[in-house]
């Protein structure tokens, strides 16, 4: 099956501000109906690059079985991440980035890598903000999520400032 996958992440006052993400799966089924679920959740203090992984983590964790999936993203951290091979070379050096110091968000990235297991992934990159119609909806989901009421927003137990 394949199934695309939007994404987007906010965070208010960047780093360590509520954030948010937003996610849609899409997908076509065999009679040519559209198919299409969102997803977001609100967090008290977080990063913006947190959020984005949030929303690509959310979105595989939500598939039941084996899928072909395009993650369309305006992040240039995820999408870059696995197009130019930045994952590989992390986990290939330990963990480390290209100046030797431990990558940011290792418990996401390891937690997405785990998600990804048995899927077919490719990754696109999308101008944010430019009236793309599924990533304008997914970041008016990251930022609703964002600015939700104190009591609905998580904790990011990863964050670490």
């Amino acid at each position: 099956m394949k199934v695309t996958l939007f994404t987007d992440g906010a965070a208010r006052g960047n780093p360590n501000g509520p954030g948010g993400y937003g996610a849609i799966l899409q997908y076509v089924d065999t009679k040519g109906t559209l198919h299409e679920r969102e997803y977001s959740k609100g967090y008290k203090r977080t990063t913006n690059n947190r959020m984005e992984l949030m929303a690509v983590i959310v979105g595989f964790e939500a598939l039941t079985k084996p899928c072909e999936v395009e993650v369309v993203s305006d992040s240039k951290y995820v999408t870059n991440a696995f197009n130019e091979h930045w994952i590989d070379s992390w986990k290939r050096s330990g963990w480390k980035n290209s100046q030797k110091k431990p990558v940011l968000n290792i418990d996401l990235w390891q937690r997405l890598l785990r998600a990804m297991e048995g899927h077919k992934a490719s990754f696109r990159w999308v101008r944010g903000h430019q009236g793309h119609p599924e990533n304008e909806r997914c970041d008016k989901l990251a930022t609703e999520a964002a600015d939700g009421d104190e009591e609905s927003l998580l904790e990011d137990e990863g964050l670490c400032l």
